[in-house]
């Protein structure tokens, strides 16, 4: 499956295909809905993401199917001299195909975007329980540099 793996902007098809992939580890499988029909809110999230230059919903496909997603985001700061930085979420593979290297594909394609639109760094967060994502991360020279916090506001 990996010599055949195309990167390339989501289209609104693709939306219960990416809900599967977000949905499909254990914390995933607790905030996800994976469901026929997809409750409205995942469509109209799709729309707004798909309407704001900077975000880009991406996803890997081979033979046609979606085997994996990441969220691009592009953050306007005025911290480093008025940087761009750009953040990464929701980075999943299919986990039929997992360690074959799509993962790290995926990775280099989005770091190869983010240089290209002058982002100055890139940045992520990844959960404190996922110990495998955290170790694939530094092997792409990700640094655990800073402590994430989050607050649930609902």
């Amino acid at each position: 499956m990996k010599d055949s793996v195309t990167f390339r902007s989501a289209i609104r098809n693709d939306v219960p295909a990416i809900v599967r992939l977000l949905a499909d580890d254990e914390l995933g499988s607790q905030r996800e809905q994976v469901r026929e029909p997809l409750p409205p809110s995942y469509y109209a999230a799709f729309e707004q993401i798909n309407s704001d230059a900077n975000h880009q919903l991406v996803i890997a496909e081979s033979s046609g199917q979606v085997i994996g997603t990441l969220h691009l985001i592009f953050l306007p700061s005025l911290s480093y001299q008025g940087g761009l930085r750009a953040q990464i979420e929701s980075v999943r593979v299919d986990r039929k195909c997992r360690s074959i290297g799509i993962g790290s594909e995926m990775m280099r394609w989005a770091i190869e975007c983010a240089k290209e639109r002058g982002a100055h760094i890139m940045q992520l967060t990844t959960h404190k329980s996922r110990q495998d994502a955290h170790r694939f991360y530094e092997r792409l020279g990700f640094e655990g540099s800073h402590l994430g916090m989050k607050l649930n506001v609902r």
